[in-house]
């Protein structure tokens, strides 16, 4: 099953080593990943001063700078994981670097069987 595991924090508790630091300890982590069989892809964001929401309401759009509410955290980065249950996916979760200063949220993918192959 897939799994996504999506990395929250505040973007201010890293100064820019450390989050070089934790970019190589996920890439180390990756690494280990699809050596079993697990990885499927991850990637950092940009901080939410890039983000952009949208939103339709009434047939119309809203585009809007920022992300779509205020908050204690915000969604750094994720991975996307292949894992036999959430027991697994939790094992990996803790392991990767944002958990020790952050939060690790886990979420089961469904997977849709009619999309395009990438």
């Amino acid at each position: 099953m897939r799994y996504m595991l999506l990395i929250y924090g505040d973007e201010q508790a890293l100064n820019n080593t450390e989050r070089e630091e934790c970019y190589q300890e996920s890439a180390q982590l990756a690494h280990r990943l699809a050596t079993a069989g697990q990885f499927l892809a991850t990637a950092p964001l940009h901080p939410t001063a890039a983000a952009t929401s949208v939103r339709v309401r009434g047939g119309k759009r809203l585009v809007t700078d920022g992300p779509f509410a205020e908050t204690r955290e915000q969604l750094g980065g994720y991975f996307l994981i292949d894992a036999a249950d959430l027991d697994e996916a939790i094992a990996i979760a803790e392991q990767i670097p944002g958990a020790g200063w952050g939060t690790v949220e886990i979420r089961p993918v469904i997977e849709l069987t009619n999309l395009p192959k990438h």
